[in-house]
């Protein structure tokens, strides 16, 4: 993947060799042959650059810069090379200068006009553009899976309290729909921002030669219009060297990362706590203890934030500080796209099926529900919509809390000690703040019914909350936005697929 200059007719002809026709004796070999060469490694875009070729050699033969027959014995040996495929490649620098020295050697030094009008430069830009919507489109098709399987847990698990936590400490109860819509909604945005990053990797760079342009007389919308690219990039210079969509994928994917670590951590710790039971499917075992039941495989998917954030920072180191147009640097860019996008992609797909096939424990998440207290909040809620100012409902609701642990230390611990303080702790603490009774403030039943964690989570019903009406309306949210997203990856799908058959149509007139 490097620069190449614009070759005109004459000398391709005035070439004797295949391989002098592309890169001139004086650089055909050489100690650093091998550290140069990125040909084993491009085998990820050979079928790109098959397409790029085509698309490139209709145009000239559309815009009489070749004749159509010299346009058909090109493409009609490109077909050969595609059936070969990647291995039957001749030596080479990469694999744009393989497929020419192929092309050349299956047709004479008249295949080299395919190169016309064009540099390495521009070709390998589009090449890598090409490339990595398909991969964008699947890490997309990844996160709508595991949107789904959220969305399917949530729906079915409404009304199922569960303890949520601030600092791994019990805070306030929740339902286990309100937690899976929580990483719903995050995903989502990761959605969103694949979505962006594709539209602005779905450009065409080609037609920008070596980074000054051409002197021919090319179509550059029509050879975008071919590949399905939705326009072109106008500046030449910032077509063949930019390298900021492939940037801007990884971090977007780097973010989808750190938001399925943090998701494989939470069901981790659940798995751990007897909340959840992971399917075998996505669980191990140890080698030495046929007991255990491991949750590797989120094990992994946890750890793979850490390859996507070293993705974006040997991106980032790469590209930063290259002076403009093309600099070899950018041959070894790509590779931290390929590895990032494979990675995220897979664990994505992973993470939605451990979500999908996990049993929840309705039961043991509903008795740890109160533990610690969690329904402090609402009690403390309570009393000051009863006219106590929140602070002083505050201090009422520590105290019981503390008086609750002082009753469950050492020995003779009580229901108290799994769920924190009761009605009496509560009554007696208010005693002393107040120094009058509590029921001078709020109805001892009103007050019970806050100490419930059910209850609790109904009266949370504001929106987002985890009370079912609010879960309701935020399923339904999620499920438009589900619908949304699916259709337009789907016509991301369907406008690739529409242009590979196009191209396919006017090869045809050729060959």
């Amino acid at each position: 993947m490097t620069e190449e200059d614009t070759l005109d007719d004459a000398a391709l002809e005035n070439d004797n060799g295949a391989d002098s026709v592309v890169r001139r004796d004086r650089f055909s070999g050489g100690p650093a042959r091998g550290f140069l060469s990125s040909l084993a490694a491009d085998e990820r875009i050979f079928a790109a650059d098959l397409a790029v070729d085509r698309a490139h050699v209709v145009m000239l033969a559309e815009c009489d810069v070749i004749d159509d027959e010299t346009a058909g014995d090109v493409l009609h040996a490109l077909d050969a090379i595609e059936v070969d495929g990647h291995a039957a490649l001749p030596e080479g620098e990469d694999v744009h200068e393989a497929i020419e020295t192929a092309v050349i050697d299956e047709i004479g030094a008249d295949g080299g006009k395919m190169h016309t009008a064009r540099s390495r430069n521009d070709e390998v830009a589009t090449c890598i553009r090409y490339r990595l919507r398909e991969d964008v489109i699947a890490a997309l098709e990844a996160t709508l899976a595991l949107r789904e399987a959220l969305a399917d847990v949530a729906s079915e698990h409404v009304e199922t309290t569960m303890p949520g936590y601030t600092h791994l400490q019990p805070a306030q109860p929740i339902t286990v729909g309100h937690w899976a819509l929580s990483y719903e909604q995050a995903v989502r945005r990761d959605t969103e921002r694949l979505l962006g990053a594709y539209a602005r990797t779905n450009v065409s760079p080609l037609g920008g030669a070596a980074f000054a342009g051409t002197t021919f007389d090319i179509d550059r919308e029509r050879t975008a219009h071919l590949l399905g690219f939705d326009g072109v990039l106008e500046n030449s210079m910032d077509a063949s060297s930019s390298r900021d969509f492939l940037l801007e994928t990884v971090q977007a994917l780097s973010t989808l990362a750190t938001t399925l670590s943090g998701l494989a951590e939470d069901v981790i710790i659940f798995a751990n706590r007897g909340f959840v039971y992971l399917s075998d499917d996505y669980s191990s075992t140890s080698s030495i203890m046929p007991q255990k039941k491991n949750p590797d495989t989120l094990e992994l998917v946890r750890a793979v934030a850490g390859d996507a954030a070293a993705g974006v920072q040997g991106l980032t180191t790469t590209l930063k500080g290259l002076p403009r147009a093309y600099n070899r640097d950018l041959q070894r860019a790509t590779p931290h796209a390929w590895s990032t996008v494979d990675a995220v992609s897979e664990a994505s797909r992973v993470a939605a099926g451990a979500v999908a096939t996990a049993d929840w424990n309705a039961e043991a998440l509903a008795a740890e529900a109160g533990a610690g207290f969690s329904t402090a909040t609402g009690v403390a809620d309570l009393l000051a919509a009863n006219g106590l100012p929140f602070r002083t409902a505050h201090e009422i609701v520590a105290r019981a809390a503390e008086r609750a642990a002082e009753r469950t230390s050492g020995e003779g611990a009580s229901h108290a000690a799994e769920h924190g303080a009761d009605y009496d702790a509560i009554h007696a603490a208010a005693a002393d703040v107040l120094e009058e009774p509590l029921e001078g403030y709020v109805d001892p039943e009103a007050v019970e019914s806050a100490l419930d964690p059910a209850q609790s989570v109904a009266s949370r019903d504001s929106t987002g909350g985890p009370a079912p009406e609010a879960v309701s309306s935020q399923l339904e949210s999620a499920a438009n936005a589900l619908e949304s997203d699916t259709e337009a990856v789907q016509a991301l799908e369907d406008d690739l697929d529409d242009a590979h058959a196009n191209l396919r149509s006017e090869v045809t007139g050729y060959v």
